[in-house]
């Protein structure tokens, strides 16, 4: 629910305020309602405020608290604020008045020391300085849905909520990461933290802490780790008794993120997990709940728009049912603005539907529900069914490490854009890494202690990694361009708890995500449950003609794109020849891929 960064000094130096302020500055879209400024000794902070609880109650930001001698800035909501602040008076006596959730997280932090997130209930990105000590403290939340960039030299660490603002804070490496730009094109664009494409920005993993002390001394934690093996404690749980967790875990975590001064809307796609969450809404008294769905025009043959479903629901529940159609006119110019959001180059089509979504919703809405997460939490993409099949095929008697290898390859073949060999064809010599890192990373996080069957790891690997650096941080950059907070239900750490233990064959039945729709049949329509699996359509990027097949060309034959040389010429030349011919595995189209990363890399003036 906003943006913040800052500058901490490790030479003695002071702050340098005018990056500050233009790091704020970018983050503006992010937090429309109000600006900060603070600086002490070593540390500076910026930050830039979206207002979805009562200013006055909330204070500014940065806030300094001279009694604590703190001083934080904060990104997120936390959802059981008013809880904490109850255990907090109830353990002292400190003149607490405020219910803002931002001191709830700065006395929590004096209180109860660095372990204190584990008690937070929400998203959540923050730094937290101690003005006696000088020591720093850092935090992002369990699934990172709000983000925290790093950009560090020998005198200095720059942070933001965006790798833009690090950017326009200047002095800094905009040279491209090597390993990054394997995992953005063959991991289906997903690269995991630490990296970032550019060599100088990092960013804190989820569920992770970081420490600074002093000295310069740095401990990084990581605080939460969902177990995906079977609970022996609930061996003797029905199908029933599994709907029962899954929906009552729902349900708390739909009525936690109606926590705002402000109405609560819901993107309705139509789908069963937007359609959930509308329908607990419903069910928890909530009355004219606003709903949205867009849709765009036909290209290719390929349907633009599921609004035969949403409407369903939308007369289900007497919502306020807002239906965003969103033709090729208006589309094509909002992608430099789509791209221009992007805090890391993002390759899924629906960005663009997201970024023009939220323009619109923000006219109505300040703060939305989403059902975005389910697919990674309750198993609903094809490629699960065949690791279930393969941990039933080698048996309980097999290795573990046969069992990885052979999982590895079948979520490679099923998820991965390029194989190793096709990136030395992409890509120039000096932009190459000799192992296949992105496969390799997938093998190291298979093979870690705490997923049972292959179903396990790639869930496990779906919804701390892949859903991290894709989906979540898709909604989060595009909703927060038009100053709207997205909330995802899907994503509480305690509903992934529970999903976690879910044997997975209840979670694959009826093609996928078997256990959650047995548990929506109680709340919402049977025909938004049983229909075709369908996605967030953008036919025009996926079917490259007309404009936007220009605008890829340019990009790709620009002066910077010749400049950076990242990718060999004949490559670029074959898929020009023939735009749609080649596809990803996930049929995204290959050449928007490459397209995207060089629109990306100019509309942020990022040089060679």
């Amino acid at each position: 629910m906003c943006g913040f960064c800052g500058e901490r000094r490790f030479d003695g130096a002071t702050p340098d305020m005018g990056a500050v302020a233009r790091m704020t500055e970018v983050q503006a879209p992010r937090g429309p309602d109000g600006e900060g400024l603070w600086a002490s000794g070593p540390m500076a902070f910026g930050h830039r405020r979206l207002s979805i609880i009562d200013l006055s109650a909330c204070g500014n930001q940065p806030m300094h608290d001279p009694d604590l001698g703190l001083t934080i800035v904060f990104n997120g909501c936390i959802y059981n604020y008013q809880q904490l602040r109850e255990e907090l008076l109830a353990e002292r006596d400190d003149r607490f008045f405020s219910t803002s959730d931002t001191e709830v997280v700065l006395k929590a932090y004096h209180a109860w020391g660095d372990r204190f997130v584990e008690r937070l209930q929400g998203m959540f990105a923050f730094v937290i300085h101690e003005r006696d000590t000088d020591r720093t403290f850092l935090a992002r939340d369990r699934f990172g849905i709000k983000p925290l960039y790093l950009a560090e030299t020998p005198s200095r660490l720059r942070f933001a909520s965006s790798l833009p603002a690090l950017v326009a804070g200047g002095d800094l490496d905009t040279s491209i990461d090597p390993v990054a730009l394997h995992h953005y094109l063959s991991f289906h664009a997903v690269v995991p933290a630490p990296h970032t494409i550019l060599n100088g920005v990092r960013k804190l993993p989820p569920a992770t802490i970081l420490a600074i002390e002093p000295d310069g001394t740095r401990t990084q934690t990581e605080y939460w780790e969902p177990n995906f093996t079977r609970d022996p404690d609930r061996a003797d749980w029905s199908e029933r008794d599994w709907e029962d967790a899954v929906l009552e875990s729902m349900r708390g975590a739909v009525d936690w993120r109606l926590v705002a001064d402000v109405p609560v809307g819901v993107l309705l796609s139509g789908g069963l997990d937007s359609s959930m969450v509308v329908g607990l809404l419903a069910e928890a008294g909530q009355t004219g709940i606003n709903t949205f769905s867009i849709g765009f025009e036909t290209v290719g043959g390929e349907e633009g728009d599921e609004f035969k479903y949403s409407d369903v629901i939308a007369r289900e529940f007497d919502t306020d049912h807002h239906r965003i159609r969103i033709g090729t006119d208006r589309m094509l110019p909002a992608l430099h603005d789509a791209v221009r959001a992007m805090s890391e180059p993002m390759v899924s089509h629906d960005a663009v539907a997201f970024f023009l979504l939220s323009q619109e919703v923000a006219k109505h809405v300040k703060v939305v529900q989403s059902g975005q997460g389910a697919d990674e939490v309750f198993a609903g993409y094809h490629w699960y069914p065949p690791m279930q099949a393969l941990t039933d095929e080698l048996g309980p008697d097999a290795s573990r490490d046969a069992l990885v290898a052979r999982a590895v390859d079948s979520y490679h073949g099923a998820f991965f854009d390029r194989s190793h060999a096709e990136m030395a064809e992409l890509l120039r010599p000096e932009h190459r890494v000799e192992q296949d890192v992105s496969r390799a990373f997938v093998e190291q996080h298979f093979a870690r202690p705490g997923a049972e069957t292959a179903t396990d790891m790639a869930l496990r690997l779906d919804s701390q990694i892949m859903l991290v650096d894709d989906p979540v941080k898709r909604v989060d950059n595009m909703t927060m361009a038009s100053g709207l907070e997205a909330r995802v239900p899907f994503l509480d750490h305690e509903v992934l708890e529970i999903a976690a233990r879910v044997p997975p064959e209840l979670k694959l039945a009826q093609e996928g995500k078997g256990v959650l729709k047995e548990a929506a049949r109680r709340v919402i329509p049977s025909a938004v449950i049983d229909r075709p699996k369908g996605y967030f359509p953008v036919p025009a990027l996926k079917h490259l003609q007309g404009p936007y097949l220009a605008l890829v060309r340019d990009a790709l034959h620009a002066p910077e794109a010749r400049e950076r040389g990242l990718f060999q010429d004949a490559y670029i030349d074959r898929l020009l020849a023939d735009p749609n011919a080649e596809l990803t595995a996930l049929r995204g189209n290959k050449l928007w891929q490459l397209g995207l990363l060089e629109l990306w890399l100019q509309e942020h003036d990022v040089r060679p």
